[in-house]
């Protein structure tokens, strides 16, 4: 056991229902330092993706679609799961050329998240493509219905600013691009 007051440890687990996209794990978990015993959710997946995508005008290629979780549009970067055996780049690359049609360019790795520490245990990989441009139509995946825009920096900054922009993944892969908000003074200049 880890000589730490934060540190729970584990009792056991055992698998809760099938979902669609995640393995429902349910481990019973022992408090630190009040030694209760708890239940709790841990939704298994594989990695993800998010792609910075921009042309060689500068603009950002954006997409926008329905989330069930909000029950609203969304905009945001080009994002997905990755394919069991696939690396982070062959994911980002396949993800962005289905949802927009755009590829080829040049690639930087920008880090990984972890998408929500709470329940997932998975991380989210962010990537920039440079100079990509359209090489065919779009071809999104039965469940996705997807509208491409193509947005200049301000454009989406204004998105962020009226919440059009708010997919959590999405802007920390936005945010190790480009400077998105300023932040206010803190100090108190009267």
């Amino acid at each position: 056991m880890k000589d730490d007051a934060l540190w729970w440890e584990n009792l056991g687990s055992e698998a809760g229902p099938e979902l669609p996209l995640f393995n429902v794990r349910l481990d019973t978990m022992r408090h630190p330092t009040s030694s209760v015993e708890l239940q709790r959710l841990v939704l298994e997946t594989v990695d993800w993706v998010n792609v910075v995508a921009i042309t060689a005008d500068g603009e950002i290629v954006m997409v926008e679609q329905f989330r069930f979780g909000v029950g609203d549009l969304t905009t945001e970067p080009v994002g997905g799961m990755i394919d069991h055996g696939e690396e982070s780049l062959e994911a980002a690359k396949r993800e962005l050329l289905e949802e927009t049609g755009f590829g080829e360019g040049r690639w930087r790795y920008l880090g990984s998240v972890q998408a929500n520490p709470a329940i997932h245990n998975n991380l989210c990989h962010h990537w920039l493509v440079e100079d990509t441009v359209l090489v065919q139509e779009p071809t999104p995946d039965d469940g996705e219905a997807i509208r491409v825009h193509l947005m200049t920096l301000d454009e989406v900054k204004a998105a962020i600013a009226d919440g059009k922009v708010r997919h959590s993944l999405g802007l920390s892969a936005l945010s190790r691009v480009f400077p998105l908000w300023e932040l206010p003074s803190l100090v108190d200049e009267t």
